[in-house]
């Protein structure tokens, strides 16, 4: 199928061929008819996309301050790496889609096929949308006018956070389409409305709809004029649907505002506010967020958990509906706000001039017969029949493309798919290092015979199901952290697991140089081990901390040190007892130390911590043995302390996973033993389980004790990608 995407680092917009989604649990499937162009937003992102590094990082100054932070704990090449990599990721554009539902997920019973939809799927022939960000469209709405539907939602959101009453006087400050829609809603709404713009033919349309217009081109003072068309009293409320710089638009609201006058930013100005403006009437100001509640909550938009209507009455998706319900009802004149109609292969007649253009809608026409096709040949020329180690990859987020493809490049290995939920950043990553095949079907690398093994990397809770199903299908498998999230996965997979194919998990510390350089000095003598995992906070909503989609942190990431002990020791865990900070730690913590004894009496100290400096190294190893020290800082330095001809190792940050994934492409291809022992693998997973139920139990736990509350072993094709 074919999709528009904005590429921000060659600044091109290009109308790209992708796989098509699958449908997915709590969504649904759907092929385009129409979509509109939101100029507004599309047209910042595309100058954003063509503008050169240095007026990126003039635009963005909290990235930049980010990337200093990340020069100093990292240093410069892998910082300047990881900016680039970000840069070449593509962003699909749109968010304003109509057409015909061909599918439905699991759990979705409010749509069938056939259904005509609005969403805010992007400019693709096929989209997959939860189905709270879907609505259905009246009979009598015209897909032209339906698309309409989510950016009017925008304005519409505003409108509820202004609240105005029958007869209230609303200025509406920017004249583009969300200020349009928003002006006309207002006037259903039963207010006086004066809309403010600097374009004589949307001006001239505004007063066609009754909107009294003003336009400071043509010299009028904008908040002298409000106050003469208010008697003095000033308006009751602004709503600023503008996208400008300057900070004189919001000076210009607080002046026309009457005392106690509300405030509602829908679009992006300059914020340095006045106080004595605000100060001396009490103003309000609020910033409204996209389409209304819902938005951005992970719960109500991606697993469907809707908000009770009688406590919060208007979500997104029930803004959609309304705004579907003016315009059946006629109350709000889309129809005429269209400026052109664009057949979705001349795009650039939109795309190529949107700086200057001074249209108000533009809508993309498709064709109906998009192909459903789920897998794209993105180099049709390569062969693998015959060769040994030809991989598939499951995911193409950031740990794929920032870390794995770039070391398995310099690995020289045969990679014949990659998949990803969408296919956009798959196919993007198949042109960049040459994958033939770019899919959204994962399980068509499963079936593929000539591929000996498959690399997963996506969201936690799918990595057991996934790894099910590759050694099902006699795969070799490369797995990301964690291998699983709880003792029932874990058993299922030590059932499948029957030793014919290798089973590697991505422990990568232990393939470091500098952990290498400390196991050859140290041997599998008793050792003491300290390892400080300076993590940083990632927010609470993030699906890291779930602990049915992510394990939390402490089983997501945290194992990482539980194998670079085991490693260092050469022993396996055999109890474990971790604390958390606060007086009545829950049962998730990122901010714990965990105590680890072992087989051979050694100890190990994990110390994870989220709530240090990001100017502070993330990571710091002590090992203590035989009146010996070795201190590795951050996988960049090592120092030795009473070791003879040995003192200090320095190398650029070197984590191991360039020496980790040269190791398995080489094994996979020339045989050779497990890159880590299979019962070692088991005990960390187990170790990890045994740290949160020493955190619930407040007690030492023995690993021959550990149970973890199972969920469903499941891999949705979408849900696992994502």
């Amino acid at each position: 199928m074919k999709q528009l995407i904005q590429s921000f680092k060659t600044g091109d917009t290009i109308l790209e061929e992708v796989p098509a989604p699958q449908v997915a649990k709590g969504q649904v499937l759907i092929r385009t008819t129409r979509s509109l162009v939101s100029l507004g937003t599309e047209r910042m992102l595309v100058e954003f996309g063509k503008a050169n590094l240095v007026q990126k990082a003039r635009q963005q100054p909290d990235k930049v301050k980010q990337v200093l932070d990340k020069i100093k704990t990292e240093g410069l090449m892998p910082t300047l790496e990881a900016v680039f990599n970000k840069l070449a990721q593509p962003l699909p554009l749109g968010y304003c889609n109509v057409g015909k539902v061909i599918a439905v997920g699991e759990g979705v019973s409010e749509f069938k096929v056939g259904d005509r939809v609005a969403s805010n799927g992007p400019h693709a022939e096929i989209v997959c949308v939860p189905q709270n960000l879907v609505a259905a469209i009246p009979a009598n709405v015209s897909d032209d006018e339906a698309a309409f539907t989510v950016i009017g939602s925008i304005g519409l959101q505003g409108i509820r956070l202004c609240n105005p009453t029958l007869g209230e006087t609303i200025v509406v400050t920017g004249l583009g389409l969300i200020g349009m829609i928003t002006a006309e809603l207002l006037l259903a709404n039963g207010c006086r409305v004066i809309g403010i713009d600097l374009d004589a033919e949307k001006i001239a349309l505004a007063r066609k709809k009754g909107i009294i217009g003003i336009n400071p081109a043509e010299g009028a003072d904008v908040v002298k004029s409000v106050l003469d068309e208010t008697q003095g009293r000033g308006a009751d409320g602004v709503i600023i649907t503008a996208s400008a710089k300057t900070d004189e638009i919001i000076s210009q609201a607080a002046r026309m505002s009457r005392k106690r006058g509300r405030i509602i930013l829908v679009g992006v100005i300059g914020l340095n506010i006045s106080r004595a403006e605000f100060y001396e009437k009490e103003l309000t100001f609020q910033v409204s967020c996209s389409y209304g509640p819902g938005r951005y909550d992970e719960e109500y938009e991606q697993r469907g958990v809707d908000y009770p209507l009688p406590f919060v009455r208007w979500t997104e998706k029930r803004n959609f509906e309304a705004i579907l319900q003016a315009v059946s009802s006629r109350r709000l004149d889309v129809a005429s706000l269209i400026s052109e109609r664009v057949p979705l292969d001349e795009y650039d007649r939109v795309y190529g001039s949107i700086g200057r253009s001074r249209s108000i809608a533009s809508i993309l026409v498709y064709k109906e017969d998009a192909a459903l096709q789920h897998t794209v040949h993105v180099v049709p020329a390569t062969s693998f029949v015959g060769k040994k180690g030809v991989w598939g990859i499951i995911g193409a987020g950031n740990f794929t493309k920032m870390t794995m493809l770039p070391a398995l490049e310099k690995a020289k290995a045969n990679i014949k798919y990659i998949a990803s939920a969408g296919g956009i950043t798959g196919t993007a990553l198949a042109k960049k290092y040459k994958i033939a095949l770019s899919t959204t079907d994962y399980q068509e690398i499963l079936r593929d015979r000539e591929t000996d093994g498959v690399m997963i990397t996506t969201r936690h809770n799918t990595h057991a199901g996934m790894v099910l199903k590759a050694l099902a299908a006699g795969k070799h498998v490369f797995v990301e952290k964690p291998l699983a999230l709880n003792e029932d996965e874990l058993e299922q997979i030590i059932d499948a697991y029957d030793g014919s194919v290798t089973l590697t998990v991505g422990f990568n510390r232990r393939f470091s140089p500098h952990v290498q350089k400390v196991k050859q000095l140290v041997g599998n003598t008793p050792m003491n081990v300290i390892a400080t995992m300076n993590a940083g906070a990632v927010p609470p909503n993030v699906w890291v901390h779930d602990m049915k989609v992510g394990g939390g942190r402490i089983i997501g990431e945290a194992c990482h040190f539980i194998d670079l002990i085991t490693y260092l020791t050469g022993s396996k865990v055999t109890a474990v007892c971790m604390n958390a900070m606060g007086v009545n730690p829950a049962e998730n913590t990122d901010n714990g130390s965990i105590l680890l004894q072992y087989e051979n009496g050694s100890t190990g100290v994990i110390n994870y911590f989220s709530n240090g400096s990001k100017a502070y190294q993330k990571e710091r190893v002590e090992v203590y043995s035989q009146d010996r020290t070795a201190v590795i800082d951050n996988y960049k330095q090592t120092t030795g302390y009473g070791f003879k001809g040995f003192s200090k190792l320095k190398t650029t940050l070197d984590k191991g996973h360039k020496a980790q994934f040269q190791a398995l492409i080489s094994s996979i291809k020339n045989g050779g033993a497990p890159l880590i022992p299979f019962d070692e693998i088991i005990n960390t997973t187990r170790a990890s389980f045994a740290a949160i139920k020493s955190l619930q139990q407040s007690s030492w736990v023995r690993l021959d004790t550990v149970q973890v509350a199972a969920a469903p072993v499941v891999a949705e094709p979408m849900e696992a990608l994502q």
